[in-house]
């Protein structure tokens, strides 16, 4: 299941006619709108596609200026993203051990703080 918020603009003159589209239809859930001609609406869907049907039939309402997809959640994504996680090497081994025996010298930082070493961001920023 996806889930996905998305803003509406229309002309302040059309807002409430576009909101009302918006109520009325069948293939989003209306949350708010500024004086401005914002509005947030968000849709499901199984999948990308379906999200995509959706957009489509929300841009084609009358006075619909732009309809942009904003944030997206798809259960079947986390889900993929957890397993690719859970197996992969750049989660240090250390967080399956018992880090109060660890000396903190040998743990590798593998991150990316400004392309610098943590060590050397360290030496750098001491006082």
């Amino acid at each position: 299941m996806n889930i996905s918020s998305i803003v509406v603009q229309t002309v302040p003159k059309y807002l409430d006619d576009v909101v009302n589209s918006l109520k009325e239809c069948e293939v989003c859930d209306y949350h708010f709108h500024d004086e401005k001609g914002r509005i947030i609406i968000t849709i499901e869907g199984e999948d990308v596609s379906e999200e995509l049907k959706k957009l489509r039939v929300i841009e084609e309402i009358p006075h619909v200026v732009t309809a942009d997809m904003q944030m997206s959640y798809s259960e079947d994504e986390l889900e993929r993203h957890m397993k690719v996680l859970d197996n992969a090497s750049v989660v240090p081994k250390v967080l399956d051990q018992d880090t109060t025996k660890i000396d903190p010298s040998t743990v590798v930082y593998n991150g990316d703080l400004k392309k610098k070493d943590i060590y050397e961001f360290a030496e750098q920023t001491k006082v």
